[in-house]
């Protein structure tokens, strides 16, 4: 297809339905009548000889060549509204933006939430997706403006992309309340004799704990690996093994769970979280915003 016979504002159009899952939801978006939208949408349907959508009880479900276009539509549409909005100020207290974060259970679970919370306070109509876990793909798609910022232990290395650490964090164990082995204080020996519960490592490197453990000759009993922080509190709840986190989920959880926190019994140091984004939105107005009032609520927590 040539593009340049292709009236852009369909593509606002396809978006915003793709987006709502509703022609009636997207014309409210688009501050346009029902009729214009589905005008449109036919419009683009002739155009791409396709139907883009079909009618079901749960709305306008995407064909397979919808699915195709929607996200280097939803691309193109940001960077174009990026490279428009230039360096101006940024109104958020009316912007309707949609940031896309990437992070792990940590930032999903003592981070964001009261994050949002505060923006939903003084920006009401922003959105914010929260992505699964960073990824391989993590650097290709903060690049392309997929995801506007991640939060992570690690850091690319390419001088493209821009980081700053926005706290650092310690470990504690938990066990249940009453656990049979463990008295005021967890020891070393007790410590190395219990069964862990551990999470799954995302890279080659061995994780903190086990590694201070092994300059020592030493080595925990790993019962269980999970692939979220989630599970192990709920699995040291009803059993005797125990489970080492970042100290401020521990105490949420310990809280949350009835558990008990204990001191690592290990001299372990502290390590890092870091808030990275991609050079070209290093100006973007909006971004700069987002990502400035993201920084200085991590470095108050």
């Amino acid at each position: 297809m040539n593009l340049r016979a292709l009236d852009l504002n369909l593509l606002l159009i396809f978006d915003a339905v793709y987006q709502e899952r509703s022609i009636s939801k997207a014309a409210r978006t688009l501050h346009l009548s029902q009729p214009t939208v589905s005008n449109a949408l036919g419009r683009l349907r002739d155009r791409l000889g396709d139907p883009l959508f079909e009618r079901s009880g749960q709305g306008m479900v995407p064909t397979s060549r919808a699915k195709t276009l929607a996200e280097p539509i939803r691309q193109a549409l940001d960077a174009l509204e990026r490279g428009l909005r230039g360096d101006g100020d940024f109104d958020f207290a009316q912007s309707d933006r949609e940031f896309v974060v990437a992070v792990e259970d940590y930032g999903e679970t003592i981070i964001l939430p009261r994050f949002v919370d505060w923006l939903a306070k003084v920006a009401p109509r922003i959105r914010i997706r929260i992505r699964p876990e960073p990824s391989s793909q993590l650097k290709g798609e903060l690049r392309d403006g997929a995801v506007d910022l991640a939060l992570d232990y690690f850091v690319p290395q390419e001088p493209a992309y821009r980081n700053k650490c926005v706290l650092t964090e310690t470990l504690l164990s938990l066990s249940r309340r009453d656990h049979p082995e463990i008295g005021e204080k967890l020891g070393l020996e007790t410590f190395l004799g219990l069964r862990h519960v551990v999470l799954a490592p995302r890279t080659n490197a061995m994780p903190m704990i086990d590694l201070a453990l092994s300059k020592r000759g030493l080595a925990r009993k790993i019962a269980v690996t999970v692939p979220h922080f989630l599970s192990m509190p709920v699995m040291v709840q009803t059993s005797d093994m125990i489970c080492t986190l970042p100290r401020r989920m521990a105490h949420l959880y310990a809280d949350h769970f009835r558990l008990k926190s204990h001191t690592v019994p290990l001299r372990m140091p502290s390590f890092p979280v870091y808030l990275i984004w991609h050079e070209a939105v290093e100006h973007d107005a909006s971004h700069q915003w987002f990502r400035n009032h993201l920084m200085d609520f991590c470095e108050r927590l």
